[in-house]
């Protein structure tokens, strides 16, 4: 038995000032044949990671393809995408002849002249390795689950939680179930619920655990092998931008259908009801300082680099300077140019430096602030779930009572290491300002006492009625209050 796998990935905002160059790639993920490391998997690489690991024991022969992944950020350079395309279908037609395909991709992604990437990659790969050989797919719960890709694979898996969590157990899922189809022990179909809705939903708050909870008991029983459930990203502009619901089923494409449409009705009834509270920037501060026990996590959504925000906002900040805020750290706040100034001005320097509110208007007017320089380190990692994702490097800077880090290597905050690397003690702050949705939780939710979110200045609006959509397809919730979901495949 032979068997494939490769990573094209990233989570494409395509309102992004930012756009996505190869080099964006080269900075985080960028693994050739054999390269990839051994410890942990990266950015969308689980599926090669456990193939890997496994492969002695199932007796198959794994053939290893490129893996590329960059941070989230605006449109990719379509001269960017196609080298990497062909470079993986290159190594595609060289395997061959193949029983299986794994692919781990992101499912967000979308280049200047591809509205659906991901679908691109999987017509293509079905064209190279024809219509018996099982192609399975990975893709984060923020995806466009296009019609597209869902016909080009035989089976299709989205982690459930969010935080992600669980990419290497659904990676784990996912071979067992493509190697279960070579093997003729089951047949999989799927089936597709079409919610047509936008929102957020955080598996850290009760309703939607409830939800995840419900699908993993469905898993493994009546024939149904495995239950997903796509959230949508809702910061890019393509037609097919929706809530789904995809059942795989053992054959029965009836039963599929019956679940999907069960499941689908239910995530519908919870429009409007999965999000947490959001608060200003002035009263979040505000009832952080007030609370009485530490930490507490305030959360920065709309500045998240895990969804394409440049993570240089400085309005949180300012609020926490203006008030004196002590024992607080912030981080992590993007600028290159702020890291290299602290590393030429050494640990412990006292200097005057500009900081922040880079990239556009709503990254906020830069702080200009004499600042101690209290932390560097070179090349820094962070650890989220399984996964490990790069800092870069990194410099912490007070101002007052007020910790700031500073990285080079644009990502979100997910794991105490952001704060750690550079000799800060998050268990020790009062208040901890993270810029991250709700990735943040995994890491930062077991030590808070408190945990906030605020709704900032910064680009990704939390009311998704704001955002300038031309190429959505009409109608979906909540732009519109009249819907029509259903089963479409």
């Amino acid at each position: 038995m032979r068997l494939f796998s490769a990573t094209l990935a990233t989570e494409t905002n395509t309102f992004s000032p930012l756009p996505t160059s190869l080099e964006a790639f080269r900075k985080s993920v960028w693994l050739r044949p054999g390269e990839h490391p051994d410890d942990a998997p990266r950015m969308c690489t689980a599926p090669l990671f456990v193939a890997r690991n496994r492969a002695k024991a199932e007796g198959y022969t794994l053939i290893e393809g490129s893996c590329f992944a960059a941070s989230p950020a605006g449109t990719v350079n379509r001269d960017a995408y196609e080298f990497m395309r062909d470079e993986i279908l290159d190594q595609l037609k060289a395997a061959m002849p193949l029983d299986g395909v794994l692919f781990g991709l992101h499912g967000a992604m979308v280049a200047y002249g591809y509205d659906d990437v991901e679908g691109d990659i999987l017509e293509r790969a079905r064209a190279i390795v024809g219509p018996e050989c099982v192609i399975g797919v990975e893709l984060d719960p923020h995806c466009h689950l296009t019609l597209k890709r869902v016909s080009n694979a035989d089976i299709v898996i989205l982690y459930k939680e969010f935080p992600h969590t669980d990419v290497q157990d659904r990676a784990e899922d996912l071979l067992d179930l493509v190697l279960r189809t070579i093997r003729g022990e089951i047949k999989p179909v799927m089936s597709v619920y079409d919610c047509r809705q936008i929102s957020s939903y955080p598996t850290t708050l009760p309703l939607m655990r409830g939800f995840v909870g419900r699908m993993f008991a469905l898993e493994g029983k009546d024939g149904i092998l495995s239950v997903s459930a796509a959230h949508c990203f809702p910061y890019a502009d393509v037609p097919e931008m929706t809530g789904r619901m995809l059942v795989v089923a053992d054959g029965d494409k009836a039963k599929a259908d019956a679940l999907a449409t069960r499941l689908g009705e239910e995530f519908v009834s919870m429009r409007g009801k999965t999000m947490p509270e959001y608060h200003s920037p002035a009263e979040g501060v505000k009832i952080g300082m007030e609370f009485n026990d530490a930490p507490v996590v305030i959360a920065d959504p709309a500045d998240n680099a895990g969804g394409g925000a440049p993570s240089d906002n400085t309005t949180i900040l300012r609020q926490l300077i203006e008030k004196d805020a002590q024992d607080a750290a912030v981080g992590p706040i993007w600028d290159p140019v702020a890291v290299r100034l602290c590393f030429d001005a050494g640990l412990g320097a006292h200097f005057p430096l500009r900081f922040g509110g880079k990239i556009g208007p709503a990254s906020g007017q830069p702080i200009d602030a004499n600042v101690e320089v209290i932390g560097l380190a070179r090349d820094c990692w962070q650890s989220f779930g399984p996964t490990k994702v790069p800092l870069g490097d990194c410099a912490a800077v007070r101002i007052g009572g007020v910790e700031v880090v500073l990285i080079d290597n644009r990502t979100q905050a997910l794991g105490l290491e952001l704060f750690t690397n550079l000799g800060i003690d998050p268990l020790a702050k009062k208040i901890l300002v993270v810029k991250s949705t709700n990735h943040f939780m995994a890491a930062f939710g077991p030590i808070a006492k408190k945990v906030l979110y605020i709704e900032s200045d910064a680009p990704l609006s939390r009311t998704f009625t704001k955002i300038p959509f031309t190429k959505v397809n009409r109608p979906v919730w909540p732009l519109d209050e009249t819907t029509s979901p259903g089963l479409i495949f």
